[in-house]
């Protein structure tokens, strides 16, 4: 079956098959039903976690006897993170966040960032490469992951930052939207094409060219 992105907390992952990546995707914790992106080089079989959001008892059956190389945290919000300590217990895993955002991280989980990223960093899934962009505003270290496939459209993986529908929110301070809705206008819709698959930390995926339209309308109404 084809991949809809369509996943349900308590059901099955639904998982992408790319010429050099699989992305496998889960939804997590029945009240926030944060999604969790496992992603694995088929080449070299590593693994990389974007957002060990919750249940460990998901996600480590999920990464399995592969292991996990590193875990990104999206941002610092307590419920990307909350299973955090676990998986990099268990896997030993390098743990990666945005410089902004890494301090906060560590003092809600306990968990040292072993690497922190910004704009032109990357990481690696084995042979495949994740371009880091900061998109400031849902905090002030969001990152988004860009996986460009050579053989098709972009992949990107955009914690809360965007979804489909408008942008994260920015709990009532304009300059954070304002902010906010710069850097995704700029960054991602003004850098990626319309067949850009993106990734939202919760719900449903979406294209920049089916939301393309509504960039006005969103920074006019100012969320």
């Amino acid at each position: 079956m084809s991949y809809t992105g369509e996943v349900k907390v308590g059901g099955a992952p639904d998982v992408r098959e790319l010429p050099a990546l699989t992305i496998t995707k889960v939804a997590v914790d029945e009240k926030m039903s944060n999604n969790c992106y496992l992603l694995r080089c088929n080449d070299t079989g590593e693994q990389v976690l974007v957002d060990a959001a919750a249940s460990s008892e998901t996600l480590l059956p999920l990464i399995g006897a592969g292991g996990l190389s590193a875990v990104v945290t999206t941002h610092q919000h307590w419920d990307h993170h909350r299973a955090l300590a676990d998986v990099v217990r268990e896997t030993g895993a390098t743990v990666v966040a945005g410089e902004p955002d890494a301090d906060a991280i560590t003092e809600q989980t306990g968990v040292a960032i072993d690497r922190r990223v910004s704009d032109g960093d990357t990481v690696a899934v084995g042979t495949c490469s994740l371009e880091v962009i900061r998109v400031t505003g849902h905090t002030p270290g969001s990152i988004c992951l860009l996986y460009r496939d050579p053989t098709g459209h972009p992949h990107l993986f955009t914690g809360d930052s965007l979804f489909p529908g408008g942008v994260g929110g920015t709990f009532g301070d304009a300059d954070a939207f304002v902010s906010l809705i710069g850097d995704v206008e700029t960054k991602l819709f003004g850098t990626l094409p319309d067949d850009t698959w993106f990734y939202p930390g919760h719900g449903s995926d979406g294209t920049l060219g089916s939301e393309r339209p509504h960039l006005a309308e969103w920074r006019e109404r100012g969320w």
